[in-house]
Order: structure tokens, then sequence, then C-alpha cells
């Protein structure tokens, strides 16, 4: 049976180790160790080939694009896992919950922006792009990808997370500690990809659709981080009073946590749905166009023909001596 692990600033008696949370502790207790750290890498490293490879064969890709996905997204991700707030993501639940919304969110609405789908469909050939359409196109992510069943997933995974002894296992084991960040973006990315994402996923909801499950995203992050603020349970049960710190009180900090989760829940989902606005403006003017350049080229074939037709081609008739 596995045994807890305990965290190894604890090995030398708790706080006297790793003092109290600061913004400068951000920057003094960075790692590079981690899995999620060599992902982030590789990802950069796949990401800015493609764009090299695009741009060597004289094709465009927007630069905003690139720095949605390196900057906003793997930055982002890299910003809460590789940084001082992972220091302290097992030592106070204002900093996980911090990490929570930065790994679900966050991060994965940058990534989606980042279009990483669509420049690698247009940098592979052959065997490689025809197995990832496959994979895009397959019946496990057409399910996953779907709107109500990515909803569905986003929504339930908290409150699976916090009430239930999920959240202290994660507490004791390193290894579930992780497997739950990678989890955390993967759903994360499962939601917002088919609705603000810009790759060809299957089965996208139009922008109406996609703007009332943004809305009905809002209470469920209300809801969570009021129950949180007020229970009379400590998240993770024992565990955080046990760490004995002289400079942090787990009553107040769970209060703490529950009040960025539900603060920040309705600021990401507001922000999101404004970006989904604006990209229902820009798509229903493109579709203008579209229609202008239609009609424009209707118009001018009509104009063409009436031409012909006033401008009078005299009718060719037999000649009189023709008989």
């Amino acid at each position: 049976m596995l045994q807890a692990e305990t965290p190894t600033w604890l090995a030398s008696g708790g706080d006297t180790v790793l003092p109290p949370f600061t913004p400068a502790a951000i920057f003094t207790q960075i790692h590079l160790t981690s899995l999620i750290a060599l992902f982030l890498l590789i990802a950069a490293a796949l990401y800015g080939y493609g764009v090299h490879q695009l741009r060597a064969r004289g094709d465009h890709w927007p630069a905003g694009r690139t720095v949605a996905f390196v900057v906003g997204g793997l930055g982002s991700i890299a910003a809460v896992t590789i940084s001082g707030i992972e220091a302290y993501d097992t030592t106070l639940i204002s900093v996980h919950m911090v990490q929570h919304m930065t790994l679900s969110m966050v991060g994965p609405i940058f990534l989606a922006l980042g279009a990483p789908v669509t420049l690698a469909l247009r940098t592979m050939h052959g065997p490689s792009r025809r197995t990832l359409l496959a994979v895009i196109h397959s019946r496990y992510v057409k399910v996953l990808t779907f709107p109500l069943v990515a909803f569905g997933i986003f929504v339930a995974n908290p409150f699976v997370l916090y009430f239930t002894g999920l959240y202290r296992a994660t507490l004791e084991h390193a290894w579930l500690h992780e497997f739950v960040h990678v989890h955390f973006i993967v759903t994360g990315c499962l939601f917002f990809w088919p609705l603000l994402g810009l790759d060809p996923l299957p089965g996208k909801w139009p922008y109406p659709g996609r703007a009332l499950l943004m809305v009905l995203s809002v209470p469920f992050h209300t809801v969570l981080g009021l129950t949180i603020m007020q229970s009379k349970t400590l998240l993770g049960g024992d565990f955080y009073p046990n760490l004995h710190l002289s400079w942090s009180n787990p009553w107040e900090d769970q209060v703490t946590a529950g009040g960025i989760l539900w603060a920040g829940g309705e600021i990401v989902s507001v922000t999101m749905l404004g970006i989904l606005i604006m990209q229902w403006i820009k798509q229903s003017e493109r579709e203008a166009r579209r229609i202008d350049r239609a009609l424009d080229r209707a118009e001018a074939e009509a104009a063409r023909e009436a031409a012909k037709i006033t401008s009078g081609t005299p009718a060719v008739g037999p000649r009189p001596d023709a008989e």
C-alpha cells in the first residue's frame, strides 16, 4: 500500500524551512524538474518549429497566435507550476486555488487561441497529417469535445476533487498531485477549445449556443466558491493544521481560496464571453463580405448579359441570292 509522501520542506521542521508566502517567493522558489516543465519545453519547441517551417516556405502565420500559445498559454502554465506558486500549493489552499484557476481556465483559453492543430495540419504531410486528421475526427474526440459533454466534465471536476477524499490524496502523493495538474489542463482544453478555439474541430456549435454555454458556466464557480467559503470542514481534513505554520491560519486561508475561486471564475468567464462575442462579430463581418462579393459577381454577370442583349447583335439571315 502506498505511503503518504511528506513534502521535502517539512523534513527540517516545517515553517523554519519554508518562509511565509510573499510575492518575492514566486521568483525565489523556481524549480525546473517536473514533468510539466518538460512538457512545456517540448510544446514550445514544436510550435516554434512549425512556425519556422511555414515562414521558410513563404507562408504567413499570425504573430498574435504565437504570442497567445507561447506566452499566454504555456507561459501562464509555467508561472504556476515551476515557480514559487508550485512550492506553496500544498501549503496554502489559496495558492492552490490560483494554480487551479490558471491551469483549468487561463492557460487553456490562450492555448486554444494559438490554433496549434491548424499549425500542425499546415506543416504536416503524408501519413502523419492523415493520422492527425483521423484522430481529430475520431468518435472519441467527437464525444469528448461535444460542448455539453465537455461542459459536464469541466463543471463536475472541482466538486469531485474538493468534496471527496481525492483532494487529501493529492496533498499526500506527489505523483497524484502532478496528475491532477495535467487533468486540469486537459479538461480546460476540452471545454474551451470547441468554444473559443480557431482549430477545425468537429461538431462546433454556432456562436449563440457557445455564448449560452459560457453564461451557464458562471453560476457553478459562484456556487463552488461560496460553498468552500462557508464550509465548516477544512478541505484536506487535518493536513493543513498538521503543518503547524505559525504564519498561516487554515480556516482563514480557505475563505480566501473560496473568494479567489468565486471572483476569479466570474472574471475569467466574463472575459471569455467578451472574446467569444468579438469572434462572433468578426465572423459575421467575414460572412457579410462574402455575401457582398457574391452579390457583386451576380450583378456583374447580369449586367454583362443585359449588355449583350441591348447591344443588338443583328440576326444573321440567308442572303437574297442564296436561292
